[in-house]
């Protein structure tokens, strides 16, 4: 299975559980009398909306190059990833201002069943978690990132609402409140994670440098006989493929052919030796003389 497939395929799951969940929070929360799972029940909401703008962002990034994008469509995941920070920050906002709502307004403890849903829910969220990520590095998806993320916080927040929901039932009457503090409080974790998500999001636009990936293309590049050394390395990030621009230095006295062929094998050797490479540009240049 290709890269492409393996993310679709984690979007649809991301889709499916999500729906699943927002249904069985909101539910929970309303008969269990519980505003911290129907704040989740919020947050799993807008996960839905994220997630199928991720799964809009992969197929649109897997669109071939054409005259008007020569290097792909990849940049679109990025900006896909600000839709889903957005889509975070609204949801904590909202959870927010609902928890200190109800802080203010006398209310019923939590049924105790509700922590087992929640129980359950923690542990489903935390998997999906670790299934997304894994895939989202396997693929070098940002936005499939920013939905594993989404799973996270969303363990997050079900884990403050098991504690409040717990100091409510143990605290009885005058504690009330506990559950809503704890809405109030995952509002702060789910906030903390949007920047987490778009930090480096931010950092693909802007095609800030990869060292790790520049170094191993060095590392390849020394193993092609004929290749003496490399200069100017540039790397940038576009969906989910890397393209490069690598200055190599040769032996000044190659024919224009001969370094033309030389280049060529730089670059296959480069594509088959890294995996998500894109486009790779390969500028020869004179090594100086020894001595």
């Amino acid at each position: 299975m290709d890269n492409e497939q393996i993310a679709l395929r984690t979007s649809y799951f991301s889709i499916a559980g999500n729906t699943a969940l927002a249904i069985v929070k909101g539910l929970a929360g309303v008969f269990g009398n519980s505003y911290a799972l129907i704040a989740d029940a919020i947050e799993s909401t807008t996960d839905i909306f994220s997630s199928l703008l991720v799964l809009f962002g992969l197929k649109y990034a897997h669109r071939p190059a054409d005259d008007n994008h020569p290097y792909g469509h990849g940049k679109i995941e990025p900006l896909i990833t600000f839709l889903v920070v957005a889509f975070l920050v609204f949801s904590a906002t909202v959870i927010a201002y609902e928890s200190i709502e109800h802080i203010r307004t006398p209310h019923r403890i939590p049924r105790p069943w509700t922590l087992i849903v929640l129980g359950i829910i923690i542990i489903w969220k935390e998997a999906s978690y670790r299934i997304v990520i894994r895939r989202s590095r396997i693929t070098n998806s940002s936005s499939l990132r920013a939905d594993a993320w989404h799973h996270r916080s969303d363990a997050i927040t079900s884990v403050t609402a098991f504690v409040g929901i717990s100091i409510a039932l143990l605290g009885g009457p005058g504690y009330e409140s506990a559950d809503d503090w704890a809405a109030l409080l995952a509002s702060a974790f789910i906030l903390y994670n949007a920047y987490l998500i778009f930090r480096p999001a931010l950092g693909e636009i802007m095609d800030e440098h990869y060292d790790e990936l520049t170094e191993e293309v060095r590392s390849v590049a020394l193993t092609v006989d004929g290749i003496r050394g490399t200069e100017k390395c540039y790397v940038r990030k576009s969906g989910t493929s890397y393209h490069v621009d690598l200055h190599a230095l040769v032996d000044g006295h190659l024919t224009v052919t001969q370094g033309h062929d030389l280049a060529h094998r730089l670059k296959d050797t480069l594509l088959e030796q890294i995996p998500n490479l894109g486009q790779v540009l390969i500028h020869v240049e004179p090594a100086r003389p020894v001595g």
